[in-house]
C-alpha cells in the first residue's frame, strides 16, 4: 500500500486538516479496529491476483470461452477483485479526506498532518504503540521521526 510518486513539494500542501495530538490519539482507537480490515482486503487481493494470474497462464485465450468450465470462477475473481478494490481505495481516500495517511497497511503505519512550532508536519503512529509519541517532518518520513516534546504528549489512548 505504500505509494510512491513524484515529490511534493512540502510548502505545497494543503491538507484537509491539522490533528492535535489528543485528537490523533482519539482517532487511533478506531485506526486499531479499521487498519487489520484493510490489511485483510490487502491480502485477500493478492490472493485473488494469484487465481487469476495463475488460471490465464494455464488456460490462456481459452478461458473467455462462454463454455469454459473456469471462466464462471474468473468472472467471480474479477468480481471480488473489483469489490475489493474499491472498498479499499474508498477506505484510504477517506482517510485522507480527514488528514490522515496510510503509509503502510501491513505494520500499520500512519501519519497525521499536524503543526510542531509553527511547522506542518506528521504525527506518526503505527499500530501497536499505545499513543501518538512522535512526528517527522513531511519530507523525513518514518527514519526521521522524533520524539514529541513532553509538553505535547497526551496520556496513550485507552482500549
Amino acid at each position: 500500500m505504500e505509494r510512491r510518486g513524484p515529490a511534493r513539494d512540502p510548502a505545497a500542501v494543503d491538507p484537509p486538516r491539522l490533528w492535535t495530538v489528543d485528537e490523533a490519539n482519539v482517532r487511533i482507537e478506531e485506526l486499531n479496529d479499521l487498519l487489520p480490515q484493510l490489511r485483510g482486503w490487502v491480502t485477500r487481493l493478492g490472493e485473488v491476483h494469484a487465481e487469476l494470474a495463475r488460471l490465464a497462464d494455464f488456460w490462456g485465450r481459452e478461458l473467455e470461452a462462454s463454455d469454459h468450465p473456469d471462466r464462471s470462477l474468473k468472472q467471480r475473481l474479477e468480481a471480488e477483485w473489483r469489490n475489493l478494490s474499491h472498498r479499499l481505495e474508498e477506505a484510504v481516500v477517506g482517510l485522507r479526506a480527514e488528514g490522515i495517511e496510510v503509509r503502510e497497511v501491513e505494520s500499520g503505519l500512519v501519519d497525521f498532518y499536524s503543526l510542531q512550532d509553527g511547522e506542518l508536519v506528521f504525527l506518526c503512529w503505527r499500530r501497536g504503540e499505545p499513543s501518538v509519541a512522535h512526528y517527522h517532518t513531511l519530507t523525513e518520513g518514518f527514519k526521521g521521526r522524533r520524539p514529541l516534546p513532553p509538553t505535547t504528549r497526551s496520556p496513550p489512548a485507552r482500549t
